[in-house]
C-alpha cells in the first residue's frame, strides 16, 4: 500500500505538467482560429443589399449586420456568413469596450454602400448599431478580432 502511494505521489506531478501543457496548446490553437483586420461603420440607408436586396428580414434582429470588404467578400460567398467580432484597438483612445464580442451578419459588399463608411478599404463596414456595441462610436475605424461561426 506504500509503494502504491509513493508510485501514485511521483506520477501526479507529471500528469499536472502534462496537463498544463495541454491546456496552454489548446488555448494558443483556440486564438490561432481568429483573423485580424479593420472595420469602419456605415448609417442607412442599408437598403438596398448587394447579398439580399430589398429583403427586410435580411436583417438580425439585434441590428448586427455588416458589409463585406474585398478581402472577405469572395464573389459574394461571404452573404449571410456570421463572424465574431471584437474590439482590439482604434485610433481613438480607449475607444474599445473590454471584453465586448458580437456576432454579426454579412449583408453586403462595402464597395456598393447606399451611404458612405467612415473609412474605406477596411475588412468589414459595421452596421452603426454593431460598431456602437463593440467601441465607442465616434471612433472613424478600429482594429477588430473575428471569427467565422
Amino acid at each position: 500500500m506504500i509503494r502504491e502511494t509513493l508510485r501514485m505521489s511521483s506520477t501526479l506531478p507529471l500528469l499536472l505538467r502534462w496537463l498544463s501543457s495541454f491546456l496552454i496548446f489548446c488555448q494558443i490553437f483556440y486564438a490561432s482560429q481568429a483573423d485580424l483586420g479593420t472595420a469602419s461603420q456605415y448609417w442607412p440607408p442599408y437598403t438596398p443589399s448587394a447579398c439580399f436586396g430589398s429583403e427586410s428580414t435580411q436583417f438580425p434582429s439585434s441590428n448586427f449586420f455588416a458589409a463585406a470588404g474585398e478581402g472577405i467578400w469572395d464573389d459574394g460567398a461571404a452573404c449571410g456568413r456570421q463572424y465574431l467580432i471584437s474590439c482590439i484597438s482604434s485610433v481613438l483612445p480607449k475607444a474599445c469596450k473590454s471584453g465586448e464580442t458580437i456576432q454579426i451578419k454579412i449583408v453586403d459588399r462595402a464597395q456598393n454602400l447606399s451611404s458612405t463608411p467612415t473609412r474605406q478599404g477596411t475588412t468589414m463596414v459595421l452596421s452603426n448599431a454593431a460598431l456602437a456595441a463593440i467601441a465607442d462610436s465616434n471612433a472613424p475605424s478600429l482594429n477588430i478580432d473575428f471569427r467565422q461561426v
